[in-house]
């Protein structure tokens, strides 16, 4: 279960950067999603 979480943290966390490197989170005013990502990943990190 543990595993399939990370995948998902993963896929969501690519996604997230492709669509910032592609300009539409900043049309969609989403940019929140890549910082609200960057203080996630420490916690994740320090876990594995």
């Amino acid at each position: 279960m543990a595993l399939m979480t990370y995948l998902l943290y993963y896929v969501v966390a690519i996604t997230a950067l492709f669509f910032h490197f592609t300009g539409h989170l900043a049309r969609w005013g989403m940019e929140w999603v890549i910082l609200a990502l960057a203080i996630t990943v420490f916690p994740v990190v320090l876990y594995l």
